[in-house]
């Protein structure tokens, strides 16, 4: 991993985060539905976005980045990405402000810190959960430089073993 081309161990969990099931939608007064994309394209960015239970997490990446492991704690995490003609994308810097709520309403404080590990840029937050919960995310990004926050409502399930 000290290769400037070596993905980073939370770079490759983010990616691994991306694939795994979960709802988006742009935001909207109504509910979001639950759809598999778990990224949102604004033009000339990306936003990336996923939510797991910190139990999936390696020990090793967990105590590195300060997470309790816990099935009863869910892990928000957030990348904004700039396009760039020929290649993934850039990860850049932003505001990230999320809040949450599950279906009866009550609110779920996520208090975002930001993770910086050799090119890659990620917003993790993260909250208790019930088994069987959904949570709904409402995340505003800004990218620096920006001044018009991408929206997003996402919607995750969660279950504890």
């Amino acid at each position: 991993m000290n290769s400037k081309g070596t993905i980073s161990c939370l770079g490759f969990l983010a990616t691994a985060c991306l694939l795994l099931a979960a709802g988006c939608q742009p935001a909207t007064e109504e509910a979001p539905a639950a759809v598999t994309e778990t990224m949102q394209d604004f033009g000339d960015y990306t936003l990336h976005f996923n939510a797991l239970t910190t139990d999936q997490l390696t020990a090793e990446v967990a105590q590195r980045h300060g997470i309790v492991r816990s099935g009863n704690r869910a892990m928000l995490n957030v990348s904004i990405v700039r396009k760039q003609e020929g290649a993934i994308g850039v990860p850049v810097r932003g505001t990230v402000e999320v809040s949450a709520a599950n279906l009866t309403g009550q609110l779920k404080p996520v208090s975002l810190r930001e993770i910086t590990e050799a090119e890659a840029i990620y917003y993790l937050g993260e909250s208790n959960v019930a088994d069987g919960e959904t949570l709904v995310y409402t995340i505003d990004a800004t990218p620096v430089g920006e001044s018009t926050p991408m929206s997003v409502r996402y919607m995750k399930q969660f279950f504890v073993d």
